[in-house]
């Protein structure tokens, strides 16, 4: 059966949040625990729910730690954020050449609509599938059983694309084939021990996968 259907993660894959979210991170955990925390600590919570990741640090604060995180990102976020080499040119061809085509993210809504929006991705992408629209993220399958139903799509039609263990991993829970990219921040080996079926060097490769060219 051809693949027919992409789910892209949002941050760290299509565009490039990391900067924003560390240093989101860094000035909400400095307010509260000055000079606790450094950028090494922030790298094991990429990916994961913004709520669970306050539990981790804090299970007493977390409204507050996510209020003050929110705050920074919001506000410091169109000055961070940056897109990845090819994408734009990678999801304008699948686009055209009528590949369903939908995101599956931890984020909220609004923040997700803000990225899309900022690197011209939003033309795109009808179908999101956001934290505010599920019971369990990734690597739950849910968000991505729920992308899919709303794609009218099966997970044997699907390749799921993210660049942490949650995207990978989520995308073996639900059924679908998996595509790691190998511009993570967690690194190239990280990701490669939860064995996504394809490796992409750049978003491009995707287009090589699909057999696009």
């Amino acid at each position: 059966m051809k693949r027919d259907t992409i789910l892209f993660d949002l941050d760290g894959t299509l565009i490039n949040t990391n900067e924003l979210i560390i240093a989101s991170f860094l000035y909400t955990l400095d307010k509260y625990f000055p000079e606790q925390y450094n950028r090494e600590h922030i790298l094991p919570f990429m990916g994961m729910p913004l709520v669970e990741t306050m539990e981790q640090i804090d299970i007493n604060q977390v409204p507050e730690l996510i209020e003050t995180y929110r705050e920074h990102n919001i506000s410091n976020h169109d000055s961070l954020v940056t897109e990845f080499e090819g994408v734009f040119e990678t999801v304008e061809e699948l686009y055209k050449k009528g590949y369903k085509l939908g995101i599956v993210t931890t984020k909220m809504r609004n923040t997700v609509e803000m990225g899309l929006k900022l690197v011209g991705l939003d033309k795109f992408f009808k179908t999101i599938v956001t934290l505010d629209d599920v019971k369990k993220a990734k690597p739950d399958p849910e968000p991505i059983l729920k992308a899919l139903a709303l794609l009218q799509s099966t997970p044997e039609q699907a390749i799921m694309v993210g660049d942490s263990k949650y995207d990978i991993l989520g995308g073996q829970n639900a059924g679908t084939q998996t595509a790691g990219v190998s511009w993570t921040i967690r690194g190239n080996d990280y990701l490669q021990q939860f064995n996504p079926d394809y490796m992409l060097n750049k978003m491009t490769d995707l287009l090589d996968v699909l057999g696009e060219r």
